[in-house]
């Protein structure tokens, strides 16, 4: 089932989400439904906050043919340099910007999979931008928290002009 996706500035955007207590049937239908929007918004990643879950579960897929789902259930995260680098970012919650945004290079993230199995795995590139930028979707933030309050005033503003025109 296709979730609505929230958007900038939704408040719900900034709500802090709580871990995920039991992987179970509710659980692997809310990652199946989070995957199938995800790919039908044609995102590379999307945290439940987003689809107005607020639990620690995020789903990415980083292949060109959009088969190989990953699945972070109560996700942890420690960045393994001091290195950063810039990345353009997008966001299916902020849909029509991207932004350069700093992050660390390379991370160590530990978590559960779709059957709540724990494990653990070292990323960089492009992997590491996004499993970064799915977790602070958790803590409610979000990339444009990165921005100036200058830009991000202008992104807020011409998405509340397109929430005006759409409703």
């Amino acid at each position: 089932m296709i979730l609505p996706i929230l958007e900038f500035p939704d408040p719900r955007l900034r709500t802090k989400a709580k871990p995920v207590g039991e992987v179970d049937s509710n659980i692997r239908k809310l990652v199946d439904d989070m995957l199938e929007t995800m790919y039908d918004a044609q995102g590379i990643g999307l945290a439940a906050t987003q689809v107005d879950h607020h639990l620690q579960l995020i789903v990415m897929d980083l292949s060109d043919d959009k088969n190989e789902p990953l699945v972070f259930i109560n996700p942890s995260l420690a960045p393994l340099c001091v290195d950063k680098v810039p990345y353009d970012e997008g966001c299916l919650s902020v849909p029509g910007f991207y932004e350069t945004v700093e992050r660390p290079a390379r991370v160590r993230i530990n978590a559960l999979d779709r059957e709540g199995k724990p494990f653990e795995l070292q990323a960089e590139g492009l992997l590491a931008v996004c499993i970064q930028h799915e977790m602070d979707h958790l803590s409610g933030k979000l990339f444009v928290d990165y921005l100036s309050s200058l830009k991000r005033d202008r992104i807020k503003k011409k998405l509340e002009k397109q929430h005006k025109l759409q409703a």
